[in-house]
């Protein structure tokens, strides 16, 4: 069976990557500008990813077959600016149709925050679909949420595939089987997380007192929305990597761990951690699900092997 090779573009840690190594893909690229999200990709995939992609000339990339790429979401996010294409990260997108330009792999498999659907009207996103197209690829989308992948954190997120075959694509489906979530599942005891972890009694007192008169039960995630509202769930909020460092409280009284964190992403256990704990918080909340990631995966590899 031959060896199908991708490309990790804006690579992060590598949580596109991840399911593409089990179906025994080989990666002959990756790339992420920043320095500890790349000390974290080297510990865990032992090679340093190259730099920052826009001063990388396209021929120097080896060729491939599928291009990953999980370009920055801070121009389109909710929580940012929204600015678009009128922000220069907005921009590396264009980093991506310059490398698909030179190399045409014959798959790809785009991610980004769902508000990039609907920005400017949804102007933005048709400009993406329409310069893929002229590149010559067919695609499809989809909004998908993580919980629907077995992980308790609700996270929307908006991925592309697209295949230069148009018949791959037409056979290509989003549809999956949704799979249950435990938030006892990722959560690991109060006795083995760190001390530092642990809210104020400040904090915790005012948590109480909002939540006084509304059902509570545990284990849950005690979020604060941005007006200050407290609500009590069964699953996380989507990570963030700005937010504040009480937004969501486990049981009320603490934040999550390094390791729930990548759990909560869908890391597997192996997953090495060799940042500070504010690292993998920035980290995991620029990261994506893996479960999602591999259900869509093993489905494009199935339409390339045919």
């Amino acid at each position: 069976m031959k060896t199908l090779k991708f490309i990790d573009l804006f690579a992060g840690i590598g949580g596109m990557r991840i399911p593409f190594d089990e179906m025994g893909y080989q990666c002959v690229f990756s790339s992420e500008w920043d320095q500890a999200a790349a000390a974290t990709y080297a510990a865990n995939f032992g090679e340093a990813p190259a730099g920052d992609i826009t001063r990388i000339p396209a021929d120097q990339i080896p060729a491939h077959d599928v291009l990953l790429g999980g370009f920055p979401c801070q121009a389109f996010s909710i929580m940012g600016k929204r600015q678009g294409f009128a922000d220069t990260r907005g921009t590396m997108f264009f980093e991506i149709e310059r490398i698909l330009q030179h190399h045409r792999p014959r798959a790809i498999l785009l991610e980004n925050v769902k508000q990039l659907v609907s920005h400017d009207h949804g102007r933005t996103f048709q400009v993406v679909l329409q310069h893929l197209a002229e590149l010559g690829y067919y695609v499809k989308w989809q909004v998908l949420n993580a919980l629907d992948f077995g992980l308790p954190q609700k996270r929307e997120r908006v991925l592309m595939i697209g295949f230069t075959d148009e018949k791959a694509c037409a056979t290509f489906s989003f549809d999956f089987t949704k799979r249950p979530y435990r938030l006892a599942d990722v959560l690991e005891k109060d006795s083995a997380v760190d001390p530092s972890l642990f809210a104020s009694e400040a904090i915790v007192r005012k948590r109480q007192a909002s939540v006084d008169g509304k059902a509570v039960f545990y284990p849950s995630v005690w979020h604060e929305n941005k007006s200050g509202h407290i609500s009590v769930l069964d699953h996380a909020c989507a990570l963030r990597t700005g937010a504040s460092y009480n937004y969501q409280l486990v049981n009320g009284i603490r934040r999550f761990s390094s390791r729930e964190l990548l759990r909560l992403q869908g890391f597997p256990e192996s997953f090495r951690i060799v940042v500070p704990p504010q690292e993998i918080r920035r980290q995991t909340g620029n990261s994506v699900a893996v479960p999602m990631i591999r259900m869509v995966a093993r489905k494009m590899d199935a339409l390339l092997r045919a």
